[in-house]
């Protein structure tokens, strides 16, 4: 089977979405708009009101201004400078993709608004912002470390007031999920938050994340690619029914039939009366300070409630993942195992040739994926970077970028897919031919770090930030280590990146059964290669010793031994590869047949 046999792929785009060009007749627009609104600049930020990775077009405000498509990043435009701050992950990707002679692109830390914004302000001067699209935390946090530099303004959002062909709201259609996928009804889940609000001597609380909402109502949608999401808002008060705020146009009768006796639902433009009730009625109102609106928390002050500035409430409940949602996980990854048995047998025959290209592998591994009839989307864009693509972090193939995979490099495949069971994310790297001793030395250097997670006990209470270590100290001893996270939560049919728990030094909560995380230490040479080796995982309390935690591995797909360097390898280590890879064939040999049954058997062979 060749590239040319597959069918276009229909969940990612290969199209460049950024386009330099665009980038200085809509600054001098937005400069005339900054004139008529009295401001001397404004703020654009990569997020919406949900604060979701994947935004609808037309929130993708960042991307209209500057061309820049990254999940993540911040830009102000002034009345002669503009800036455009991003994190490490995409120091490359968006000095290629915006006017670098009119956007100064600058890297800065993740997590908050870097006060290098006042260089683009004269002393004394106004910064707009929409309070639709950034958190109290935020523009606290930023107004304390301006002081009395300048001021900031909330303002409508002038970019809308410029977007003139701006798409509309998504309408999706809403999926109930059973019993059998949520294993938790509607009521239960709402009864315990409600049991919390008391804990917390509040009367109600605001949910604005849309995973948070999707989790907590049971149910689903469309309204954003690779999440299967629904947007909306919702108040959950301490006692009676929540009321689910969406666009209109989803309210149906479907939609109202479904939700009756769970809860109400209202048109989103009845939210900021219903927010005002509260302080009218002088609620205590929680509300997350790191996700919800600025605006929401305005409004509901101004009303005369009393906020209660706590996490979300559903987050952490919902990274402990119930029977029904671990089954559904790995019926999920069992799904992907197989899909992944095929194409890597298709890739092993056809990477010696010399032509493949990345958007042609992209396009073969959806397509296996695809045979699968229960697949809703890939969970985010496959990240395919052949040879020194590899070495970028969060790359994105386009037309433009396209590479051809030459034999002898080494190929780096980070991917994942939404099927109604559950979410997969997994990252391989393989061989192609020859490899160098340096590339083996890394690559057993990473997996490694990822035996070492995926075997680890430890005592509850311990945070994802007290394991990290574990992964990177291999690397370390070579005097190497890598920029991300080791780990990210992800979701069950919801977010491929969910919080709060993780592994990385962010990441300071405990870590609990029942959560899913990924594995995933990598090696970055720049120009030349990238290595990344990821399983999801899963945590449940360890079977030989009290009080202690212990992972699971979900992902079933082959490792690459041929590019191991076995003499860095313990036994220990050995005999966990070996039988991850027993188990590989165990779970995903009688799915697959002929030239792939061959394959899978010699991939998954003892060393």
């Amino acid at each position: 089977m060749t590239a040319k046999a597959f069918p276009p792929a229909i969940f990612q785009s290969f199209s460049e979405k950024a386009d330099p060009k665009n980038v200085a007749p809509r600054l001098a627009t937005l400069r005339a708009e900054l004139t008529r609104a009295g401001l001397d600049a404004f703020l654009i930020p990569r997020a919406d009101a949900h604060r979701g990775e994947s935004v609808p077009a037309g929130e993708a405000r960042l991307a209209y201004m500057t061309g820049f498509t990254g999940s993540a990043g911040l830009a102000i435009v002034g009345r002669d400078k503009a800036g455009l701050f991003i994190d490490s992950r995409y120091t490359l990707q968006a000095p290629a993709q915006t006017d670098t002679t009119l956007v100064n692109v600058l890297e800065v830390g993740q997590g908050s608004i870097t006060d290098e914004v006042v260089n683009y302000v004269p002393a004394g001067g106004t910064i707009g912002f929409d309070p639709w699209l950034h958190t109290p935390g935020e523009i606290r946090d930023l107004a304390e470390r301006l002081g009395d530099r300048v001021t900031l303004v909330p303002s409508a959002n002038l970019v809308d007031a410029i977007w003139t062909d701006r798409p509309g709201a998504p309408v999706s259609q809403i999926e109930f999920l059973g019993h059998n996928r949520a294993g938790k009804t509607a009521q239960d889940k709402i009864a315990d938050l409600q049991a919390s609000l008391v804990a917390d001597k509040a009367d109600a609380a605001v949910l604005t994340l849309p995973e948070s909402i999707c989790w907590l109502l049971n149910i689903r949608g469309r309204d954003v690619p690779n999440t299967p999401f629904v947007l909306g808002f919702a108040i959950i008060p301490r006692d009676g029914q929540p009321t689910l705020f969406l666009d209109a146009a989803k309210i149906t009768d479907d939609v109202t039939r479904n939700l009756e006796g769970v809860a109400n639902v209202a048109a989103s433009s009845t939210l900021p009366q219903a927010l005002a009730a509260l302080g009218q009625d002088g609620k205590a109102v929680l509300i997350d300070p790191a996700s919800a609106p600025l605006a929401i928390a305005a409004t509901l002050e101004s009303a005369g409630a009393t906020l209660v500035q706590k996490r979300d409430p559903v987050l952490l409940p919902k990274s402990r993942k119930n029977d029904a949602e671990l089954a559904g996980m790995r019926e999920a990854h069992r799904l992907d195992g197989i899909a992944l048995a095929k194409f890597l047998a298709w890739f092993d025959e056809n990477a010696p040739t010399g032509t493949l290209t990345e958007i042609g592998i992209v396009t073969a591994l959806e397509a296996f994926r695809r045979e699968e009839e229960s697949i809703v989307d890939v969970s985010f864009d496959t990240i395919a970077g052949a040879g020194p693509n590899g070495a970028i972090v969060h790359y994105r193939v386009t037309t433009n970028t396209d590479r051809t995979l030459k034999p002898g490099e080494i190929m780096l495949l980070d991917s994942g897919a939404q099927y109604l069971s559950g979410t997969t994310d997994i990252t391989r790297t393989m061989s192609t031919g020859s490899s160098t001793a340096e590339q083996r030395d890394r690559f057993t250097r990473v997996l490694k770090g990822m035996i070492a997670i995926s075997t680890a006990k430890f005592p509850k209470g311990t945070s994802g930030a007290q394991i990290d270590v574990l992964a990177r100290q291999f690397l370390w001893q070579a005097g190497l280590s890598y920029s991300h996270g080791t780990g990210h939560g992800v979701g069950a049919f919801l977010g491929v990146h969910e919080g709060p728990t993780g592994i990385s030094p962010r990441y300071t909560l405990p870590l609990e059964a029942g959560s899913v995380l990924s594995n995933e230490p990598g090696y970055y040479k720049a120009g030349e290669y990238g290595i990344r080796i990821e399983n999801l995982i899963t945590i449940h309390d360890s079977a030989t010793t009290p009080g202690f935690l212990e992972f699971e591995t979900l992902t079933l797909a082959p490792i690459d031994t041929r590019l191991i360097d076995r003499a860095l390898l313990t036994e220990d280590e050995r005999n966990w590869l070996n039988a991850y890879h027993q188990r590989v064939w165990t779970e995903i040999g009688a799915a697959v047949a002929g030239d792939v049954k061959t394959w899978l058997q010699q991939a998954t062979a003892a060393i």
